[in-house]
């Protein structure tokens, strides 16, 4: 067999991947060069691994408290944090196409700094106006009949928002193609640092919650701002040190493929050229050129806004379109349908826990021992990859996730489940509730539902996979209760806990499938896309709750989850079994 490596052309760029056999024989050369841990800390996987570190604490810190901050603010009422919910999950969904179209038109370095600049700046001025709001709250609100305040909220909301989509644009340039040229398009080394970045998303994801919170408990929340906007100016003269650092060093960072897209700077210049009248030359044109130039002329007699709403218009239809058009589009789709789930460590699994008779500080010993199998899925999938190959990597981490969650479906028909169906269908007749009603009775009596005056964020801030919501303050906390068995909860977290070894390999396969297989030009703009339907799934899984939200509706929730989530590996297998076959085809 030949020991060529894989080539794949797209827009006239051939990318190449180094087979596994290539990769190990350089990293046993390099270990035996005397410094390689000094020239390790100088080089660009390093400096990213820190700025990415950086950046992940950040978000983590920020995302904790704008969801207790919004709670405070509103008399400790939900409406602010469901708002700021649909407000970023509807934005990132309306403008994920358009985020990525940009970070592929535009120079790396400055899609970068302008990401982190805009993140970073967006989230200090939003802490200062938390700081004025609470300190000097009772002077706001009789201003303006109280209109100031409603001024303030959605102030903090929209820069909140703006922050979270430059997160965005950052996640997708930074982990979705600068790594991929730093490793020099090697799969082995492009695996590790997906694997590395995972694992600081994961301390992260528990560390810098607990730091932002111990802060905010033994001060104020004043003081919890001031500390966030400390660390935000601070993180941002560092990250965008390393990422220079990182641009300068990496000579390959500088070369972009151009993007063939018409733009609208192509229109204002037909604009211009058309009002100039006839007097210039007329160059021949190509069939395709002369479509693109009736185009061009169709737009440039519309008024500028329709003009410039007309081409959002399209770079999403194309966003779209592109994303449809992928070859790992099903492995995507899979990924995303994984966001339709209870069955995560979010605002609303630990809320059901609560109810259910577990400790606040046994539900913090339960995320950290989930952190703990998320890092272990990261190890599963260097190991499984390197050995199957990424394809069956996919499938056998599918299978892993599926078992673990027959768990979580164990527990909704085991003792001491609360589920009750008699409470989805209010119209039985009188006789049939009262024997559904005395069973329910039985079994619910030491169970307390949800009230909408226990502070309990029902809409995301980020997804239930990738992010931890720790923001849950119970006012109304039901003492001395315990549930007549307990074998349901720990089947229900057994399943949650074991499943994210599955998981985590699962969703590290598939974000290497999007980077291996996207073409150069594009990458941005499909990975905008994927986020969308990230979020889109993401909101359907809060709608559910919203339409079921008692304790004793929880077992339902959680088998409409697990069927989603076997919808997406089904659509995992259907494009690992399209892709094996077209390997044989083509060998």
């Amino acid at each position: 067999m030949s020991q060529r490596a894989e080539s794949s052309q797209c827009g006239g760029v051939v990318v190449e991947f180094e087979p596994d056999d290539i990769r190990d024989a350089r990293a046993k050369k390099d270990s035996s060069i005397p410094g390689s841990a000094l020239i390790y800390l100088k080089g660009p996987k390093f400096l990213i691994y820190v700025s990415g570190a950086l950046s992940m604490w950040g978000d983590r810190m920020w995302h904790f408290a704008i969801s207790v901050f919004l709670i405070e603010l509103y008399g400790r009422n939900l409406l602010l944090t469901a708002v700021f919910g649909l407000v970023v999950a509807g934005s990132v969904l309306l403008l994920g196409a358009l985020i990525g179209d940009w970070v592929d038109r535009n120079p790396r370095n400055k899609v970068a700094h302008a990401s982190l600049f805009i993140q970073n700046i967006s989230v200090t001025i939003c802490s200062i106006v938390l700081m004025l709001v609470f300190s000097y709250k009772q002077r706001i609100e009789p201003i303006w009949d109280g209109w100031l305040t409603v001024v303030c909220y959605t102030v903090v909301i929209v820069l909140a928002d703006v922050a979270n989509l430059a997160s965005t644009a950052l996640t997708i340039a930074i982990q979705r193609d600068w790594i991929i040229v730093i490793t020099g398009y090697n799969r082995g080394h492009l695996a590790g640092m997906n694997a590395t970045m995972r694992r600081i998303d994961q301390v992260t994801n528990i560390l810098a919650p607990l730091a932002v919170g111990q802060v905010m408990t033994l001060a104020s929340n004043v003081v919890g701002c001031g500390f966030i906007l400390g660390w935000n100016l601070v993180s941002l003269i560092v990250e965008f040190f390393f990422l220079s650092r990182v641009y300068r060093i990496v000579p390959a960072l500088s070369v972009k493929p151009p993007t063939v897209e018409v733009d609208l700077h192509d229109l204002q210049g037909m604009d211009r050229r058309g009002s100039r009248g006839e007097g210039g030359a007329v160059q021949p044109a190509t069939e395709g050129e002369s479509d693109a130039s009736l185009h061009l002329k169709e737009l440039a007699y519309l008024p500028l806004c329709f003009r410039r709403f007309r081409w959002l218009v399209s770079t999403c239809k194309d966003g779209w379109r592109s994303y449809y058009q992928q070859p790992v589009f099903l492995a995507g789709m899979g990924l995303a349908f994984l966001y339709t789930t209870v069955l995560g460590f979010d605002c609303i699994t630990t809320g059901y826990a609560y109810t259910q008779g577990i400790s606040g500080s046994l539900l913090s010993l339960l995320m950290g021992v989930s952190a703990i199998t998320g890092l272990m899925g990261t190890v599963v999938f260097t190991r499984l990859r390197k050995t199957y190959g990424l394809i069956n990597t996919g499938i056998i981490s599918s299978c892993l996730h599926l078992g673990c969650l027959l768990l979580c479906v164990s527990s909704v028909f085991a003792p001491g489940s609360p589920m009750d169906l008699s409470l989805l269908v209010p119209y039985l007749t009188a006789n049939s509730s009262s024997e559904l009603g005395g069973l329910a009775s039985q079994r619910q009596k030491h169970t307390s539902p949800l009230r909408g005056g226990s502070n309990q964020p029902l809409l995301p801030d980020r997804s239930s996979i990738h992010w931890t919501n720790n923001t849950v303050l119970f006012d109304n906390v039901p003492s001395g209760s315990a549930p007549e068995s307990y074998i349901s909860i720990v089947l229900l977290f057994l399943g949650v806990i074991t499943a994210r070894i599955g998981l985590w390999s699962f969703d590290l396969t598939v974000t290497q499938l999007l980077q291996e297989h996207i073409c150069e030009s594009e990458r941005g703009v499909v990975n905008g896309v994927q986020s969308s339907m990230n979020y889109l799934m993401d909101l359907l899984h809060f709608i559910m709750v919203i339409s079921a939200p008692q304790p004793q509706h929880f077992g339902i929730l959680v088998l409409i989850s697990v069927l989603f989530i076997a919808t997406g590996h089904a659509m995992y297998f259907l494009y690992a079994h399209k892709a094996k076959r077209k390997r044989r085809l083509d060998t």
